[in-house]
């Protein structure tokens, strides 16, 4: 590649010749942010690297995702810099449309990420000021090998859904059925007739129980706390545009009232189904501790009619059955957490007193 070369001659600043040096930035992570960001370096001529722990670009969407999963914002809002999604596209993408739009993306640009390197540590050395990157790659032809790079900038494109969320729940150890994180659901297909415990309600939590719901399951989903819930669309009108829309001439507290009162309109009380709002606005609760409401897509429809069964928080699991903080008892046969994820950044990124020429993005739709 071209913007990479060997040192094999200054042994003094580096110690052995799998150190790399990268003329240009390295950004970690091939997801949507990390092939935005290559993108427009590519076009103002700047050399990058691109490291992916994965073996393909993306991988939360190819490897961790259900199979009717669809972007919960219009297209307009999570397209690329410079490439906008076909216009045949639907307003709402699905998985393998997106996928597909996002290795298109890639090859448009040239944007070849070296696959199968999961970083170890970053970190910046203030004495030379570079950062050094450590990594561990795995291919059939070499095996397992560590490498060490070396760069001015670096830029942390990781995203905050890198490693599954699984709490200690009293007893689930004991649980003689079959559990799965949500990174590993895809289908409800194989649990029709199944009694089906869902623990979570956010957008995995209810976007699978509506999908176990729609295959003949019998789901009960747990609310262990307060939740937002707003319609994907208000009257027609997409509600995050109509939210974007109104902060842009309204306070937040005032863009939070209304479209309460518009998902009310919409939706009705919530909380007469075991869903308790929470007192903070839906928005002022993303921006405070990033909470995400959660977008109805049909799943209240179906908590009305009683198809998916509202449950309070669990106590413990024993071999076939959950016992509710409520005293309830249910017979289940399978437990999905949809418990959500956490970034695995602070488990290998050094920043020392300095940390120049660092940058970390926001996670992309």
């Amino acid at each position: 590649m071209e913007n990479l070369f060997r040192l094999v001659d200054n042994q003094d600043f580096f110690n052995n010749r799998r150190n790399i040096l990268i003329n240009g930035p390295i950004i970690i992570g091939a997801g949507p942010s990390g092939l935005a960001t290559a993108a427009c370096l590519k076009e103002q001529g700047v050399p990058f690297v691109v490291l992916e722990r994965a073996d393909c670009i993306a991988s939360l969407w190819q490897r961790r995702t259900y199979d009717r999963l669809k972007l919960h914002l219009p297209k307009q809002f999570c397209q690329l810099p410079k490439r906008p999604f076909p216009e045949e596209f639907p307003e709402y993408p699905s998985k393998k449309q997106f996928i597909h739009y996002l290795e298109d993306y890639a090859n448009h640009f040239g944007i070849k990420p070296q696959f199968n390197e999961c970083v170890q540590s970053a970190r910046y050395d203030e004495t030379s000021g570079f950062w050094r990157v450590k990594t561990t790659t795995t291919s059939s032809e070499s095996g397992r090998s560590e490498v060490e790079y070396i760069c001015r900038w670096l830029v942390v494109a990781t995203g905050e859904n890198a490693e599954c969320v699984v709490p200690e729940i009293n007893g689930l150890s004991d649980f003689s059925g079959e559990v799965e994180h949500a990174c590993e659901y895809k289908s409800g297909e194989k649990y029709k007739g199944k009694k089906v415990l869902v623990v979570g309600c956010g957008n995995s939590g209810m976007e699978l129980s509506l999908d176990l719901c729609n295959h003949n399951a019998l789901p009960s989903m747990v609310v262990r706390s307060s939740v937002h819930i707003l319609p994907r669309e208000i009257f027609g009108k997409s509600t995050f545009e109509l939210a974007v829309l109104l902060m842009a001439w309204l306070p937040l507290w005032l863009v939070d009232k209304l479209m309460l009162f518009l998902s009310w309109l919409v939706l009705g009380n919530i909380e007469k189904y075991g869903l308790k709002r929470p007192t903070t606005g839906p928005l002022t609760l993303k921006n405070t501790e990033g909470k995400t409401p959660v977008l109805d897509i049909g799943t209240l429809d179906k908590i009305k009619s009683g198809d998916i069964t509202v449950v309070a928080g669990i106590k413990r699991f024993t071999s076939n059955q959950v016992e509710l903080v409520d005293g309830e008892i249910l017979d289940i046969d399978s437990v999905i957490l949809a418990t959500g994820y956490r970034s695995n950044v602070p488990s290998w990124l050094q920043l020392g007193l300095q940390g120049e020429g660092f940058l970390v993005l926001p996670q992309m739709p």
